[in-house]
C-alpha cells in the first residue's frame, strides 16, 4: 500500500527541513510505501529551492509550485490531484500536526474507516479564541446542511475512493471542511494535545480566519437568505401594527406634531437591515459570479510531479448481432 502525505507549504524555509526529517523518520518505520507531495503556494521565501533539493535528494519526494499564492484550499486540492497513494494524510508543515499521530491513523484505517480524523484540544489556546470559537461552531451547525466539530482541522487520513470523491467536487469556492463532511463515508475520530509551531510564525491572521468563517457559513446552506424573507416579513408585519397603533390614538386623541426622534431611529434601523441583508445576498451573488466564470483554481508554474488521472471506464460498444437486432 502506498501512503501520500500532501503538505501545503507557505513561507516555510525555517521548518521544512525539521518537517522533512520527522516525516520521513516516523513513516520509515511503519514498514509502509510512501510519498511525500509538497505544494508550495507561492512562496516568497526560499521554500522552493528547498524544495527542489528535497526532491533531488529523496526519490519519494514530490513537489508543485504555484505561480503565486492562491490559498490553502488551492493547496488542499492540486495535492489531493497529485497524490498517487492508496490513502492520503493531509498534514501542515509547521509540524503543528505531530507526525506520530500518522501511525494511529494507519491503524484506523486498516479497521476500514475511510476518513480518520485527528480532533485537536484546545488546551493551551487564549479563552477568548476557544469562547468565540465555541459560539461560532454552535451557531454554524445550527444553520448548515453537515456536521462542523469544534477542532476538527484539515489533519486526516483519507481512503482512496474518500479523495476521488472529493476530487468530484468541482465548485470554485472550496471550504474543505465542510467538503470532507459532506461525501461522508465510514469516519473515525481520535483527539490529540495542541501542539505548539517550533519555528516561524501562524500565517493565519483574524481577517483570514474572519473570512475563513463566512465561508463556511455561507458555502453549505442558503438560510442567511431565508432569514432575510423573514425578517423583511416581520419589518412588515410590526409596521402594520405601529401605523394601527398611530391611527387608534389619532382617532381618540386627536392628530399629534410626530416626533423626530422615533422617525431617525426607525429610518436608520432599516437602513442598517437593508444594508445587512444586501451584504448576505450580494455574498451569495458574488460566489455564483465566481462560480460562472469557470476560473481555474490555481495555476502551476514549476513541478516535478503529474496529476494523477483516473479515467472513467469506457462505455461497451454494441456487437453486430445488437445492430442487427435494433
Amino acid at each position: 500500500m502506498l501512503i501520500s502525505i500532501v503538505v501545503p507549504c507557505f513561507d516555510e524555509e525555517e521548518i521544512i527541513g525539521r518537517f522533512h526529517e520527522r516525516v520521513t523518520e516516523e513513516i520509515s518505520g511503519y514498514g509502509v510505501e510512501f510519498e511525500l507531495v509538497y505544494v508550495d503556494d507561492g512562496s516568497r521565501d526560499r521554500t522552493l529551492a528547498l524544495l527542489r533539493e528535497q526532491a533531488a535528494a529523496d526519490p519519494r519526494v514530490r513537489y508543485v509550485s504555484f505561480s503565486r499564492n492562491f490559498g490553502k484550499e488551492a493547496a488542499i486540492l492540486a495535492g489531493l490531484r497529485h497524490a498517487e497513494g492508496d490513502a492520503v494524510v493531509l498534514m501542515d508543515a509547521d509540524l503543528q500536526h505531530p507526525p506520530e499521530l500518522v501511525g494511529r491513523m494507519l491503524e484506523l484505517h486498516a479497521e476500514g474507516h475511510d476518513q480518520v480524523v485527528a480532533r485537536r484540544s484546545r488546551t493551551g489556546d487564549r479563552v477568548t479564541r476557544t469562547l468565540l470559537a465555541r459560539a461560532y461552531y454552535r451557531l454554524i451547525n445550527r444553520l448548515v446542511d453537515v456536521e462542523l466539530v469544534d477542532g476538527v482541522g484539515d489533519f486526516r487520513l483519507l481512503s482512496r475512493r474518500t479523495v476521488d470523491a472529493i476530487l468530484e467536487l468541482t465548485e470554485y469556492n472550496r471550504f474543505s471542511k465542510g467538503l470532507f463532511a459532506w461525501v461522508g463515508f465510514r469516519t473515525a475520530t481520535f483527539s490529540y494535545e495542541n501542539a505548539t509551531r517550533e519555528q516561524g510564525r501562524s500565517k493565519w491572521t483574524f481577517g483570514k480566519l474572519l473570512n475563513y468563517g463566512l465561508d463556511g457559513l455561507l458555502s453549505f446552506n442558503n438560510k442567511p437568505l431565508r432569514a432575510a424573507l423573514y425578517l423583511g416579513m416581520a419589518l412588515v408585519a410590526a409596521a402594520c401594527l405601529y401605523a394601527a397603533w398611530i391611527v387608534g390614538d389619532a382617532l381618540v386623541n386627536g392628530v399629534d406634531t410626530p416626533g423626530y426622534v422615533t422617525l431617525l431611529v426607525a429610518v436608520t434601523a432599516l437602513a442598517g437591515v437593508q444594508m445587512v441583508m444586501l451584504g448576505v445576498i450580494g455574498e451569495y451573488v458574488g460566489r455564483i459570479y465566481y462560480e460562472v466564470k469557470r476560473r481555474p483554481h490555481f495555476l502551476v508554474q514549476e513541478t516535478d510531479a503529474a496529476p494523477v488521472r483516473r479515467s472513467a471506464p469506457r462505455a461497451r460498444r454494441p456487437s453486430a448481432e445488437e445492430l442487427t437486432r435494433t
